[in-house]
């Protein structure tokens, strides 16, 4: 059963505890590793729907949670601009919608309206979806990228359009992929950060504006835990819990207090509680190990969740509730997933993204009705939503 919350009009009111989905684990040398505890279950998805991206058959958007099959494995997803990607328990891997860079992985350049096993491969671990390319590591922990190409995105040393999977280099370390609109980052075992592709406000973290190919180092540190990358900025957490930003700053979505690019990654503040970040278009929202949330960034459409639309440079909390477990951030929207699993959106709704059944835009969380579950799924350049209940 949904536990009813209540939404004042700066934010939400305070509610019960949930499980996190995510666990910290501290030393005695103050290290610290976010465990992802994904979900397993049916599909749901609404909003844009215009490529076939939410693999219902149509192109028809959803204006509330719609099921996607009747598949009960689904564990993790992964949300592009046109096109969605979402892997099962038995390791293989499906995509759906816009095609027409050969994101999909399908081996041809033609869009799909149902999820399409990508290949036969039954070892897919982690997908992540940018504008119009898409990368997943396997189990032993290689990464494969295709689709669009045109930034050097793919990390393959070229800027060639791959319609199935070429697997980055020879390296089998890589253990958590972000990706921006036209830039890869990723980090691997050694906790090392690397990024690739489309370098012009300096999204890479290489101290310059020039694009990358294939994969680069950011910086010499091995602390990286969890990037998140928007559509020409990124963020990222550190072992020691503190956050990082860097590339534009045109809205504050760094966090920084300006509106300065960066083009080397620059801490959030100096609070060191910071356990996931995800990055939208140009808003960027966090949570700490407090469960509290923090949005900053453009607000235009109310992503913020702040009750308002004014632009925030510095991380602002939403409302007053400390029980936030995960959240994800749209183009101009939002979601996340708080107390017993109940799901909130907020933001720009022209399809419906949030899920609430209607176009309104809100400009603080709403509860998405009768709906709960976890993990939640959208890009920063998408206006489409997957959830795994």
């Amino acid at each position: 059963m949904v536990l009813a919350v209540c939404v004042a009009a700066a934010g939400l009111l305070t509610v019960p505890v949930a499980t996190a989905a995510f666990s910290v684990i501290t030393s005695s040398t103050a290290t610290w590793s976010a465990v992802e505890n994904f979900g397993v279950g049916r599909l749901f998805a609404w909003g844009d729907n215009s490529s076939g991206q939410l693999g219902v058959g149509d192109r028809t958007e959803r204006r509330s949670p719609t099921q996607v099959g009747s598949a009960t494995s689904w564990t993790r997803i992964a949300v592009g601009r046109g096109h969605t990607c979402g892997r099962q328990t038995t390791g293989t891997l499906w995509c759906s919608g816009s095609n027409a860079y050969g994101q999909l992985g399908l081996g041809n350049t033609t869009d799909t309206t149902t999820y399409t096993q990508v290949g036969t491969a039954t070892s897919w671990a982690r997908v992540v979806g940018g504008d119009n390319h898409t990368c997943a590591t396997w189990g032993n922990g290689a990464l494969r990228c295709w689709g669009r190409n045109n930034a050097g995105q793919l990390g393959l040393g070229d800027t060639v359009n791959r319609s199935a999977p070429v697997q980055v280099g020879t390296d089998n370390g890589w253990v958590t992929p972000a990706a921006g609109a036209e830039h890869t980052c990723a980090v691997r075992r050694q906790r090392t950060l690397w990024c690739w592709g489309s370098n012009a406000s300096g999204q890479l973290g290489l101290g310059d504006t020039a694009t990358r190919t294939a994969p680069v180092q950011v910086g010499t540190a091995s602390t990286w835990v969890a990037p998140a990358a928007g559509a020409g900025h990124t963020c990222a957490v550190r072992k020691d819990r503190t956050l990082w930003c860097w590339g534009n700053n045109a809205s504050g979505q760094l966090g920084l207090g300006d509106t300065a690019t960066r083009t080397t990654p620059v801490q959030v503040g100096t609070a060191n509680t910071w356990v996931s970040v995800t990055a939208g278009s140009a808003h960027t929202c966090a949570i700490r190990s407090s469960g509290a949330l923090w949005c900053w960034g453009s607000n235009a459409s109310g992503q913020l969740g702040l009750g308002d639309t004014a632009t925030r440079t510095a991380p602002v909390q939403v409302g007053t509730a400390n029980t936030w477990v995960s959240v994800t951030a749209g183009s101009a929207h939002t979601c996340a997933v708080g107390a017993v699993q109940a799901v909130w959106c907020w933001g720009n709704n022209a399809s419906g993204q949030l899920g609430l059944g209607d176009t309104a835009t809100r400009t603080a969380p709403v509860q998405v009705p009768g709906t709960t579950g976890r993990p939640i799924a959208t890009g920063p350049t998408a206006s489409s939503v997957l959830l795994v209940v």
